[in-house]
């Protein structure tokens, strides 16, 4: 498991965000912050309900979801983000929201070539 943001939740458009259909959501990507900040604004149709749309989650690359994830809650089941990573979010007993991502390219590029940035 290797650290890769965290995730943080805001109302305002931000420079360079991308939309992720599957979720209905605006996000950043955490490698242009110095800090692996990665901003998320919802579509107001956003299926996001609950944890993952209240709170804060850090994310890590994993080679494996399902190994990483055994014991935790799960908040969203694994899918695939723009054909570069397959994520899904989860919740430990002591509340932690976390997000496990599973790169499907070594290069680890965040959505190639900028496809749908605003």
């Amino acid at each position: 498991m290797e650290f890769d943001h965290v995730g943080l939740i805001t109302d305002e458009k931000k420079a360079g965000e991308n939309f992720v259909e599957a979720t209905r959501v605006w996000v950043t990507n955490p490698k242009s912050n110095p800090f692996n900040v990665e901003w998320l604004r919802f579509e107001p149709d956003s299926p996001v309900t609950g944890p993952l749309r209240e709170c804060t989650h850090i994310a890590y690359r994993v080679d494996s979801i399902d190994e990483a994830s055994k014991g935790l809650k799960v908040l969203l089941e694994p899918f695939v983000v723009s054909d570069f990573v397959r994520v899904a979010f989860f919740q430990s007993e002591d509340g932690t929201v976390v997000e496990f991502m599973e790169y499907l390219h070594n290069d680890g590029e965040w959505f190639p070539d900028d496809e749908q940035q605003r």
